[in-house]
């Protein structure tokens, strides 16, 4: 177990930090878990899109299914804007 503690701020300060990039300092990454209910699909797409699909994700450092569930999200925001 670590010895290692947070430092606690108030949430004004925390909001500075993050809008500086320095967020991290204050949180524990080690057990930090995202709870959002996942549900999974199988999509079923040509091949030459895939590999276009592929490209970009290789290109920025990013898995397939980050790249298209970040495309989407930014979709489903531009519609809802």
């Amino acid at each position: 177990m670590s010895t290692f503690k947070k430092k606690k701020i108030r949430a004004a300060q925390f909001d500075h930090a993050f809008e500086q990039g320095n967020a991290a300092a204050y949180l524990d990454l080690k057990t930090a878990r995202a709870h959002h209910p996942v549900q999974r699909i199988n999509i079923d797409m040509p091949q030459e899109i895939l590999m276009k699909v592929d490209e970009e994700a290789s290109r920025i450092g990013v898995a397939r299914t980050s790249l298209l569930k970040l495309w989407i999200a930014e979709r489903i925001e531009r519609l809802a804007g």
